[in-house]
C-alpha cells in the first residue's frame, strides 16, 4: 500500500515537483529513509543527513532545491508541522483491531443485552459493555476495554486496549483513548470525624495544633464525568468523577500520558494537558490553556483563558487570562527567569560581600 507524491501533496494541501508519480510507502527521518520512503527534511538543518540515507523524495521547506539534494521528487508544505499532521493521518496503519477481529462483536466480548450498540461498531476480545451503555456508530473498542452501566460513547470513538469508562460517564464524538486511560474513577475525597491537623495547617499555613490520630471517612462520588467532542487521552491518563456534580471537560482537549484531572474540575475547550500534569479538585480551567509537563495545579483555583505554564510549574493561586507562568510557586515567566539569573549570581555576590566585610573590618582596625 502506498501513495504517489501527487496524492500526498494534494491531500495535505502542498505543492510538489519532480517525479510526482513515485509511490511512497512510509515516512522516515532523512538518515533512515530508503528509496520508497518520504524523508522528513522540512528545514535546512535536517537536509544534511539526507546523504546518510537513500531517499528519492522528501518533504522540504519552501524554496529548497530538491535536485541539488540528490532527490527525484519533493513536497513543499506552507506549514510543515500541519502538513506532517495530515500526512501521518494518511500513512497511519492503525492497530488492526477491525482487520484482526473483524467488524462486529468478538465472541469473547461480554455485552449486556440492554446495551445500545450503533452501526459498524467493532468490539474486541474480552471487552465488557454494561447495562444500558450506548456506543456510537463507527466506534472501535479494543481488547480488554470496559464501558460501564449507563455510560455513553459518541460516534467514531476509538479505544485502545484496556481503556475503562465508568458508570454514567458521557463521552462525545471522535474520542481517542490510548492504552490504560481511565474515565470515571472516584475522586480523592476523605474527611475525619473531628477537625484534623491538615485543616488547621491549611488555615494557619503551618500550625497543626494538637495532633490526634484519626481514621479517614470516604466521601463517595455521586457525580460522573462529561467529555465534549474530539477529546483525546494519553496512556494511563485519568479523570475522576465529581462529588455531587459532574467533572466537565470541553471540546478538543488533549491529555498526555499520566495526566490526572481531579473531581469537580471544569475545563474549557481546546486545552493541551501535557505528561504528568495534575489538576486538583474543583479547579476551573479556561479555554486554550496549555499546562506543560509536570505542572501541578492546586484545588479550588481559577486559570483564565490562554494561560501557558512551563514544565514543572506549581500553580498555587489564581492565574489571570493570557499569562505565561513558570516556577514554584508560579510567577510570570519573565520574572521567574530573572529570579533564576539572580540565584545563579548569589555565590559570587556572597563572596563579594565577604570581601567587603573583610575590607571594612581591616579599615576599622587601623583607626
Amino acid at each position: 500500500m502506498g501513495y504517489t507524491i501527487a496524492d500526498i501533496a494534494r491531500q495535505i494541501g502542498a505543492q510538489c515537483a519532480g517525479d510526482t508519480d513515485m509511490i511512497i510507502a512510509r515516512a522516515a527521518e532523512p538518515a533512515d529513509a530508503g528509496p520508497d520512503d518520504l524523508a522528513m527534511a522540512m528545514s535546512p538543518r535536517y537536509a544534511g543527513s539526507l546523504s546518510d540515507g537513500s531517499a528519492r523524495a522528501a518533504m522540504l521547506w519552501d524554496g529548497a532545491d530538491y535536485r541539488a539534494l540528490g532527490l527525484r521528487a519533493a513536497i513543499f508544505p506552507a506549514r510543515p508541522r500541519l502538513a506532517m499532521a495530515r500526512m501521518t493521518s494518511m500513512l497511519d496503519q492503525g492497530q488492526g483491531f477491525d482487520a484482526g477481529f473483524g467488524t462486529g462483536i468478538h465472541p469473547s466480548a461480554l455485552i449486556d443485552p440492554s446495551a445500545d450498540i450503533g452501526e459498524d461498531v467493532t468490539i474486541g476480545p474480552m471487552s465488557i459493555v454494561g447495562p444500558r451503555a450506548r456506543i456510537g456508530a463507527g466506534s472501535i473498542i479494543g481488547p480488554h476495554c470496559f464501558i460501564g452501566m449507563d455510560a455513553t460513547l459518541g460516534e467514531a470513538g476509538f479505544l485502545r486496549e484496556m481503556v475503562s469508562i465508568g458508570a454514567r460517564v458521557t463521552v462525545g464524538a471522535r474520542f481517542i483513548a490510548q492504552p490504560g486511560a481511565r474515565l470515571g474513577g472516584d475522586g480523592f475525597s476523605f474527611v475525619t470525624p473531628e477537625v484534623s491537623g491538615i485543616e488547621r495547617a491549611r488555615e494557619t499555613l503551618g500550625d497543626q495544633g494538637d495532633i490526634a490520630s484519626q481514621s479517614y471517612v470516604r466521601i463517595h462520588s455521586l457525580g460522573a464525568v462529561r467529555l465534549g467532542d474530539d477529546v483525546e487521552m494519553g496512556a494511563n491518563a485519568t479523570i475522576d468523577n465529581g462529588t455531587i456534580r459532574d467533572t466537565i471537560i470541553g471540546n478538543g482537549c488533549k491529555f498526555d500520558n499520566f495526566a490526572h484531572i481531579g473531581h469537580n474540575v471544569r475545563m474549557g475547550n481546546d486545552c493541551l494537558i501535557c505528561g504528568q500534569v495534575g489538576v486538583a479538585g474543583s479547579t476551573v480551567v479556561g479555554n486554550n490553556v496549555v499546562l506543560g509537563g509536570q505542572t501541578g495545579v492546586g484545588d479550588n483555583l481559577f486559570i483564565g483563558d490562554n494561560v501557558i505554564t512551563g514544565g514543572a510549574t506549581k500553580v498555587l493561586a489564581n492565574v489571570p487570562a493570557g499569562r505565561v507562568m513558570l516556577g514554584y510557586p508560579a510567577t510570570k515567566m519573565d520574572s521567574q527567569l530573572e529570579i533564576y539569573k539572580s540565584l545563579r549570581r548569589l555565590p559570587r555576590l556572597l563572596r563579594d560581600i565577604a570581601e567587603l566585610k573583610k575590607a571594612v573590618f581591616k579599615s576599622g582596625d587601623k583607626h
